[in-house]
């Protein structure tokens, strides 16, 4: 994963210190891409170690088309905790719950996960119900019945619903290459990256899709490209970054699926191998909201 620490070089020594929504201050460079090889292993990043398991259920939750954060929470995913929560705080049914009580309510009350659980039209609703058309669905269709189309796109930016989402979205809009050999490209268009938390993320998870596509359409996943607006450190991440600099990329994982007789709205987490994989130690930071 060195393309990840240039692109964490590129911003440190050539962006600019800026305020932002969140009030904690950022590192920013406005422009950045880079590229992964899946051939050459699964890019999951190797000088931290990466929640994986996050990663598989999270797009397993984007592909079923859920805005609910329940399916996440009971599988022990954390990651979108905290944006229901702030909005549960500014309720009339708030009693100063701590974030990990609010997470056990969305477990165990069914009634109260479906009040406060829920997120808006974020990025599965986009992908399954973008003003009544089923994106992905339709995507998969076409790579199949006309594959050197210039028009596999799935757009998540509605902006007839970007006020009603808890998060816009940051990844907004991503693009579908089949090569003359069989191989199949993804590029992601990200408006917004948070290079710490949430950049290594994305970059397993949209080369996970990646996969799965390849696998239900007959092709080969070769290249993820990631193309990022604003690509940003926070200021209290800078640490966090420069230690990773200080340590060797190591060796990348493979990524194993259990396709046979089925089809990628019939995935679990289960049918999901991730082997050989070996990384530094796991680094903290704190998310800004």
């Amino acid at each position: 994963m060195k393309q990840y620490l240039d692109l964490v070089k590129n911003i440190l020594n050539n962006g600019e210190v800026r305020q932002d929504r969140t009030n904690t201050g950022t590192v920013s460079l406005f422009g950045a891409q880079s590229r992964y090889d899946l051939r050459e292993g699964f890019p999951l990043l190797t000088t931290k170690k990466m929640f994986f398991k996050g990663i598989v259920h999270e797009m397993l939750w984007f592909i079923k088309g859920d805005t609910n954060i329940k399916y996440l929470v009971d599988n022990d995913v954390k990651i979108w905790n905290e944006w229901p929560y702030e909005l549960f705080k500014k309720s009339k049914d708030y009693n100063g719950e701590s974030i990990v009580e609010f997470a056990n309510k969305i477990k165990t009350d069914n009634n109260f996960a479906i009040k406060y659980g829920e997120l808006g039209p974020v990025y599965g609703k986009q992908w399954r119900n973008f003003n009544g058309v089923d994106q992905l669905k339709n995507l998969i269709e076409n790579i199949k019945n006309n594959p050197f189309s210039r028009r596999h796109i799935i757009n998540a930016w509605n902006p007839s619903e970007v006020e009603k989402m808890a998060l816009p979205p940051c990844h907004a809009l991503f693009q579908f290459y089949v090569s003359e050999s069989g191989y199949l490209d993804l590029q992601l268009y990200q408006r917004s990256g948070d290079v710490f938390l949430g950049i290594p993320f994305n970059i397993a998870s949209y080369s996970f899709l990646l996969t799965l596509v390849s696998l239900e359409c007959n092709l080969k996943p070769r290249y993820f490209i990631h193309t990022i607006g604003d690509a940003h450190i926070y200021s209290n991440h800078i640490d966090q970054m420069n230690l990773q600099l200080t340590r060797n990329p190591l060796k990348l994982p493979k990524l194993e699926i259990q396709f046979n007789n089925k089809n990628i709205f019939d995935i679990k987490y289960e049918d999901v191998k991730l082997i050989d994989y070996e990384s530094h130690s796991s680094i903290k930071g704190e998310i800004a909201v």
